[in-house]
């Protein structure tokens, strides 16, 4: 397993490429997200949040080549429909596998264009996918079941949402542990 400490400079290092500028406050605040898998970094996920309130939210997802975020949900709370996110891809490629019949299967081609972390296949269930490339963005509906992977080259992506309650993330991995 990577160190914190590399986690965090390797994150820097992919902000850098995307040229996105971070304050000396926001790059102590790099989130590592592990989901309390023993894996990472395979699994797993690098965040800043630049804001989360009541109304929104903002943030940058760094993927190290191949990393992958486990699928989840973001389902329904107080009252409101759930999280509604939008990535924006920045840097490098991401593919977005989402519940949305509308995308392209995940084996196009006859062959899988990713491939779940070994020995945890069975969680992965989303089966079509789109690519993101700089530039180029999604947006996913609230309590849409999703998972993400970085392309070989590592990939930014920004994220533009309601607000985030991660506490409340629904995995289908029941060993995944997220807290806000």
């Amino acid at each position: 397993m990577k160190s914190i400490a590399d986690a965090v400079a390797g994150t820097l290092q992919y902000l850098r490429f995307a040229n996105i500028q971070l304050t000396e406050y926001e790059e102590k605040n790099i989130e590592i997200a592990t989901f309390g898998l023993p894996d990472y970094p395979r699994t797993g996920l690098q965040l800043l949040t630049y804001i989360n309130t009541p109304r929104y939210c903002a943030k940058e997802l760094v993927l190290f080549p191949r990393q992958t975020c486990p699928e989840h949900r973001h389902p329904p709370f107080a009252g409101l429909p759930g999280k509604q996110e939008t990535f924006r891809c920045r840097w490098g490629a991401v593919y977005l596998f989402v519940d949305d019949d509308a995308l392209t299967p995940i084996e196009a081609d006859g062959r899988p264009v990713c491939l779940a972390p070994p020995g945890s296949e069975r969680w992965y269930n989303c089966r079509r996918y789109i690519l993101l490339r700089p530039g180029e963005q999604y947006t996913i509906a609230p309590n849409t079941r999703h998972w993400f992977q970085a392309g070989e080259e590592g990939a930014v992506v920004s994220e533009f949402s309601s607000e985030s309650r991660d506490e409340l993330d629904i995995f289908t991995d029941p060993r995944v542990k997220r807290t806000g």
